[in-house]
């Protein structure tokens, strides 16, 4: 399982801690879907969370609980091991508090616009690299979070699922490739098309 290009590997130990019992990646890609569409559904339906919250270590942790919790026992908890892509994990709670402060500086002072700040946080969420796996999903839904909350649509991450290997998967991939040297209108596009 998770053989695709730009997918993380999991070590035996983060393997372990599949809850069920699936067989192919195809069961455990519909498995996560059905937990992902709860959580997206609580996550854009908070209405009495406080804008300052979203930029809180704890609100980043329990929408990835949220999001995996029936299917890995370590959803919502860091990664304690070295990944194809992040920073290493030893780092990973200073990135995240820079990240969440300078989101709410961007917001306040209206740095950029709001698409940008959602765009431009997710891109470093999936650099950063938090969780064992789920990074991209988590940080396309607080994208999306962060958009709705201050008055935006949804992003439609070029409206298709980046499960299989495709041109809309490739898009995205080259996209935060893009991000990567600073180049953040190509992710901006994505994220809208």
């Amino acid at each position: 399982m998770n053989s695709l290009p730009g997918n993380t590997p999991l070590s035996p130990d983060e393997h372990a801690g599949l809850i069920p019992s699936l067989a192919t990646q195809d069961e455990l890609n519909q498995w996560e879907r059905e937990n992902i569409i709860a959580a997206r559904a609580w996550a854009l339906n908070r209405r009495r969370l406080k804008s300052s919250d979203l930029f809180t270590e704890a609100y980043l942790r329990e929408l990835h609980r949220r999001m995996f919790s029936d299917t890995w026992k370590w959803a919502g908890a860091y990664r304690r091991s070295a990944k194809n892509r992040g920073v290493p994990a030893h780092e990973i709670l200073d990135r995240i508090a820079l990240l969440l402060r300078n989101m709410q500086h961007w917001i306040e002072q209206a740095t950029y616009d709001v698409d940008e700040i959602a765009v431009r946080g997710h891109h470093e969420l999936v650099v950063i690299h938090p969780f064992a796996n789920g990074n991209n999903r988590h940080a396309r839904l607080y994208a999306d979070v962060i958009a709705a909350k201050f008055g935006r649509d949804e992003f439609s991450w070029g409206r298709e699922s980046m499960i299989a290997a495709d041109t809309v998967r490739d898009a995205y991939l080259q996209a935060l490739r893009a991000a990567d040297r600073h180049e953040m209108l190509e992710l901006v596009k994505f994220a809208r098309s």
